[in-house]
């Protein structure tokens, strides 16, 4: 017995959502706002069922086999560690139908890792939006124009668009081969962006400030946007202005601060004795000078005599 479409719009389908963590749960709330079913979600534990209650109001907790067998169109939204195997189980247990869309949001995976579910007749798709999400209501105000990696077989390609432009996102299409560079480039823009904003957070408290993300607010939004626009010419600026002194005074100051990463355990420092300490911001703004000099020495933005100048300063603060 397969999905029921009793009462469902012409061209609209019934989604089940396996994973309801702060992804899946989105894009599912954004399919039904769309008029697609949200037929069924199957969540694990109680933080993903509140989850689920919240953004998906109404829709019934099912366990997989049953999910799999009301649902037309499946999101799988579950961590990249655990996709394979999911998809592999289902197909060895049968539960996989011709014809059934399986849309994975797994940012490193194309639609490779659905092939059990592809050789059982169904259709896979890999559809990934380029959002941090909070697993909230916020999250769907802001789908509204997220550029979404889109991969699928070639004559499935416009469905995998179309469902991303129904939530009023922007497909862009990324090559099976090109998925883990893709997911790869996202880490690399994320992952540093939170890890800078929390060290200047405790250096701003540090110094006093009530409301750190207040003051940094408006910087760190300006700051974004000059980026994007700047594309691969952003940091030139900084790293061209950047000075032997300048350096050695920041690191300095940061090092002074001795509640900076309180909490924290202490680790092997890139700067040598000033880390020996626990002080992660030195390390952090140590990584970051290292990085920016090399990019501009290679773009042509500085001489490599002045890229000397700067590390040096820095290396001499570990003696």
């Amino acid at each position: 017995m397969g999905a029921d479409t009793a009462g469902r719009k012409p061209g609209r389908l019934g989604f089940g959502l396996i994973g309801a963590g702060k992804v899946g749960t989105v894009l599912a709330a954004a399919l039904r706002a769309a008029d697609h079913a949200v037929v069924g979600v199957h969540a694990v534990s109680e933080d993903s069922a509140a989850r689920a209650e919240a953004l998906l109001p109404d829709v019934p907790l099912l366990d997989i086999p049953e999910l799999l067998r009301r649902s037309e169109a499946v999101i799988l939204a579950v961590p990249a560690s655990e996709l394979p195997s999911l998809v592999s189980g289902l197909a060895a247990s049968g539960h996989w139908r011709a014809g059934q869309l399986v849309v994975h949001t797994v940012a490193r995976f194309g639609v490779d890792v659905l092939t059990p579910a592809r050789e059982a007749g169904a259709i896979p798709l890999a559809v990934h939006p380029a959002l941090e999400s909070t697993g909230t209501s916020l999250d769907l105000r802001r789908l509204d124009g997220v550029s979404f990696a889109v991969t699928s077989d070639p004559l499935m390609l416009p469905v995998a668009q179309a469902l991303v432009v129904e939530m009023g996102a922007e497909p862009v299409v990324i090559e099976e081969e090109d998925r883990e560079l893709y997911a790869a480039a996202l880490e690399l823009a994320a992952d540093p962006l939170g890890t800078v904003a929390a060290t200047a957070w405790e250096a701003l408290h540090a110094v006093g400030v009530e409301d750190p993300s207040r003051m940094m607010e408006s910087l760190l939004r300006s700051g974004v946007e000059n980026a994007l626009m700047a594309g691969p010419s952003a940091g030139e600026r900084a790293a061209a202005a950047r000075n032997p002194e300048s350096v050695v005074a920041t690191v300095k100051a940061l090092a002074s601060a001795e509640s900076l990463g309180a909490g924290v355990a202490a680790t092997e420092s890139a700067t040598g004795a000033l880390g020996a300490g626990g002080m992660p911001a030195v390390d952090v703004y140590a990584a970051l000078v290292r990085a920016a000099t090399a990019r501009a020495v290679g773009r042509g933005v500085i001489s490599r005599s002045r890229a000397a100048a700067v590390l040096d300063a820095l290396d001499a603060l570990d003696s």
